[in-house]
């Protein structure tokens, strides 16, 4: 039986993509696909794809147009920032807005999760200072080097940590989204995303 959730007692919660230059696509499109699945069983997610200016070239060289300004968020929301190109990798990733919008969603409680080497947009922002996090293992040894006061741990899906949620390579970004909607709306929904995906549910994480 499909799994169908009622939403009159659920708070519609804003499921925000931040999108830099060189983003990868299926950092954006795996998670992207989960929690839109989610929405159309019932979860009360709504997704929004955000930026700091209207459109971004991904690493694919696909032009992502009409991007939404960056939202006030609650706390009941959630961010996700997909990961980016190596060679965006060796500039620094934000601007002073989308670094104040991010400290400020952290400040108010709001959960935010990178896919990839969005770990270290996090950690430009300082996000991952004394928590425990991960990344694409390709990247990891740069990822500590740059933000010592981090925590870094190999060989996992994902990590949770206080409010910041970290996830490996690429595909791993399906695992971290599939562990955000069963941690919100129970096994039962996230299993059924998962056989609309036809993947496997439950390849564990790091859970703080």
């Amino acid at each position: 039986m499909t799994a169908q959730l009622s939403t009159a007692s659920i708070v519609k919660q804003q499921v925000v993509f931040l999108l830099l230059e060189a983003v990868e696509l299926l950092d954006l499109a795996g998670p992207a696909q989960v929690f839109s699945i989610a929405a159309s069983l019932g979860a009360p997610y709504c997704l929004h794809f955000c930026g700091n200016i209207s459109g971004v070239r991904s690493a694919q060289g696909l032009f992502l147009g009409g991007l939404e300004v960056l939202l006030f968020l609650s706390a009941d929301d959630l961010i996700l920032v997909p990961g980016v190109t190596l060679e965006q990798l060796s500039q620094p990733l934000l601007d002073v807005a989308t670094c104040d919008w991010l400290t400020d969603a952290h400040n108010r409680g709001i959960c935010i999760a990178s896919i990839c080497s969005g770990a270290l947009v996090l950690g430009e922002v300082g996000l991952l200072d004394g928590r425990r996090c991960t990344t694409h293992w390709f990247v990891v040894d740069a990822l500590q080097q740059r933000y010592p006061m981090a925590q870094v741990v190999d060989g996992v899906l994902y990590v949770r940590d206080r409010g910041i949620v970290t996830s490996a390579g690429i595909a791993s970004g399906i695992d971290m989204a599939l562990s955000l909607v069963e941690q919100q709306h129970g096994a039962r929904l996230a299993a059924e995303v998962a056989r609309h995906l036809v993947i496997y549910l439950r390849r564990n994480g790091l859970k703080g």
